[in-house]
């Protein structure tokens, strides 16, 4: 499995949203700033990934973003994978999504987590 996956690819992806788990991994500031999240995703506080992570479904696969798709992705990918999930994050997080023509939803629609 690839480590990351295209903006337009994810839009495909998301006509099946039951197979994966979707995650808003921006960091607090960054998430507070926006008033937006993509569809079914599920916000997560990265600086507690211990916490939240034991939640998650090793079934699913799963797929995150944070602002740009760097730094922050980049790192709970690595430790997702660690622990055995098949993570991937979105390449040039929500900045890229939202340039590709995604779907966002008001984040009053998203789960905080």
């Amino acid at each position: 499995m690839s480590r990351s996956i295209a903006p337009d690819d994810l839009k495909v992806l998301l006509h099946h949203p039951e197979s994966l788990t979707l995650l808003d991994v921006r960091r607090r500031a960054d998430f507070d700033a926006d008033t937006v999240m993509l569809p079914g995703a599920r916000w997560c506080d990265p600086e507690h990934i211990s916490a939240w992570s034991q939640g998650l479904l090793k079934e699913k696969e799963i797929v995150l973003y944070c602002v740009h798709g760097r730094a922050v992705s980049n790192a709970v990918v690595d430790d997702l994978q660690f622990q055995g999930f098949r993570a991937r994050l979105i390449e040039g997080g929500i900045a890229a999504w939202k340039e590709a023509g995604g779907e966002t939803v008001p984040k009053s629609q998203g789960y905080l987590g």
